[in-house]
């Protein structure tokens, strides 16, 4: 089983075997800048540590009779001249940071899209639109936020947490206590508060995501929301949501409240201070070591009081990484196959006892059987429900068949480059998605290099030509969301024009002609005559017009074929058809 239906090929591979290497193997592409931050972090710190050492040098320095203001001038330029430095550094490790942030957000979002893209439809049928742009959206952004302020604070306190361990014993060796208790005791305290925030770090997103996921689909299903005034029930559902999310980040801040390194700090300071009194008044340290001792004690002030929101953007990051890992390596049902078979299609079809359901318990359609010729016209008809649409994906692996195979030119569907055998086939569906784009760049979402003159020219076979030229800008007019700002007949008009210009070899007609009203229906079937000269047509339909002019018609009853033949055959020996013919021929006389 792959990761991915279609697999983008990047200069860079990262390691998806865990969140953590993931993202280090994502910041490790960029080492330049992460050795540029930690230089900083670590000159910040040494540089943050030299007035705690200088001060105490010039109180000494004061106390002593006559006072050595030579050395108090001396000490308080290298403060000043250290500071200067520490600030460029400083500058750097920011810089670097965020510049690593950035990229990181840039290259994590274009691996996730990418992966998207490439994944089946059986995994978008899985996974909730909103949820899916939650993760491509915030959760990368909290990667970027997880490095920058989150590691650039963590690897910067972690420095100066090495300074007093490292300065310390330059007074007196003892004096390596007080900073040693601190740090051992602040690992324990952050492992322990890691523990406990990690969880709620992901309750976290994943509420997130599922406020987000209920948010979209009212938005998308507006018109529904509407019609059926059902405008309080969302709402309701979405303030449970959000009072779930809610819930969720009150608990984090439940467990940052408690956070035990500040009163962790206090101790160390205290005894600290105490400790260093002890060994001045038996003459081991002097005064200046006192207050320096001191100044570099209060180093350890960063790391307790920023770490509370560090580690928690940290937790948060990772939390937002291991969802967006989940999608990327989630397995997919179908294989490219980029070795497969490759060739210009004939258009014929074959179905050898097909079976496939959605779920495995629940099949759709069973022990399918029929052939097509190249260049045949064949009507699929059937009651509601009896499989029809799900039919004509296995032909090209939309959906893989469960039991069975299906063939196109003697070839097993699987065993064809899958972008061979899409770029040859095309189905236009009755539920037409259009982008929010120019209606000519619709026109040629299949075939980009098509020249205006070729879009026109489909255009004016699907009989769409003449409504485009009505728009203010035509052929450059921008289609609204989905394409709401035009009607279904034109929605469709324009689905047949981009199936015209890719000329597949194999055509598949869903129901595309339902929203067409009989005076355009005629000349829409001219069009798709024209279209289907050459190549395989199925049409599945309820047009009387369309089923009459099929070389073939295959009747499904409750997912089976219940009889293959012409309409003249099926009329005198099929029972199931005549009833079906006899219904959409009463459809059509209301109409």
């Amino acid at each position: 089983m792959s990761v991915s239906e279609f697999a983008v090929q990047h200069s860079f591979q990262s390691d998806q075997r865990s969140p953590g290497r993931w993202v280090i193997s994502h910041a490790w592409r960029h080492k330049w800048i992460v050795a540029m931050a930690v230089a900083g972090a670590f000159g910040n710190a040494a540089l943050a540590s030299a007035p705690a050492v200088l001060i105490g040098v010039a109180f000494n320095a004061v106390r002593r009779s006559p006072p050595d203001m030579k050395q108090v001038t001396s000490a308080a330029v290298w403060i000043v001249a250290s500071q200067l430095v520490r600030a460029v550094l400083q500058l750097g490790r920011n810089f670097g940071a965020e510049i690593l942030g950035q990229r990181l957000e840039r290259d994590i979002r274009a691996e996730l899209y990418a992966s998207l893209l490439g994944k089946s439809m059986t995994f978008h049928g899985r996974h909730p639109v909103g949820d899916i742009l939650a993760r491509a959206t915030n959760d990368v952004r909290e990667i970027n936020l997880m490095f920058n302020p989150g590691i650039n604070i963590v690897v910067g306190s972690a420095m100066f947490l090495l300074m007093p361990l490292a300065l310390a014993p330059v007074f007196h060796w003892s004096l390596f206590a007080a900073p040693l208790f601190f740090c051992v005791t602040y690992a324990l305290a952050l492992r322990a508060y890691l523990r406990e925030l990690n969880p709620v770090a992901d309750s976290i997103r994943r509420n997130f995501g599922a406020m987000n996921a209920g948010l979209s689909e009212a938005l998308d299903g507006i018109e529904t929301v509407k019609g059926a005034a059902q405008e309080p029930q969302e709402i309701d559902r979405f303030e449970r949501n959000a009072g779930a999310y809610r819930d969720a980040t009150v608990r984090q801040g439940d467990i940052e409240a408690r956070f035990l390194p500040l009163l962790l700090l206090g101790i160390t300071e205290t005894a600290g201070f105490l400790h260093a009194l002890l060994l001045y008044r038996a003459g081991l340290i002097d005064v200046g070591q006192v207050v320096a001792y001191i100044s570099l004690l209060q180093l350890f002030g960063f790391p307790a009081f920023v770490s509370l929101f560090a580690y928690s953007q940290v937790a948060t990051g990772l939390a937002g990484a291991r969802r967006i890992l989940s999608l990327i390596v989630t397995q997919t049902e179908l294989d490219e196959n980029t070795h497969g078979h490759a060739a210009p299609m004939q258009g014929a079809i074959e179905f050898r006892d097909v079976s496939f359901g959605y779920a495995a318990e629940a099949p759709v359609v069973s022990g399918i059987s029929f052939s097509v010729q190249p260049g045949q016209t064949v009507a699929i008809v059937g009651q509601t429900g009896s499989g029809k649409s799900t039919l004509v994906k296995l032909i090209n692996r939309i959906y893989d068949a469960s039991g069975g195979s299906v063939l196109v030119d003697g070839v097993d569907v699987r065993d064809w480059q899958l972008e061979s055998l899409r770029q040859q086939i095309s189905i236009i569906e009755q539920d037409i998605f259009l982008f929010s784009r120019t209606v000519g760049e619709n026109i040629a979402f299949g075939a980009p290099g098509a020249t205006q003159a070729d879009i026109e020219r489909v255009a004016r076979d699907a009989q769409a030509h003449d409504f485009i030229t009505g728009f203010n800008a035509g052929y450059q007019t921008v289609i609204g969301d989905r394409g709401v700002t035009l009607s279904g007949g034109q929605r469709q008009r324009l689905a047949l024009a981009r199936a015209f210009l890719t000329n597949p070899r194999i055509l598949i007609l869903d129901d595309s002609t339902s929203a067409i009203d009989s005076a355009t229906e005629d000349q829409i079937q001219r069009a798709i005559e024209r279209a289907a000269e050459g190549r395989t047509t199925i049409l599945i339909t309820h047009r009387l017009s369309q089923i009459r002019w099929a070389d073939q018609i295959v009747v499904l009853r409750q997912g089976a074929v219940a009889a293959v033949g012409d309409h003249p055959t099926l009329m005198r020996e099929c029972e199931p058809y005549r009833r079906i013919f006899t219904r959409y021929e009463a459809l059509e006389s209301k109409a």
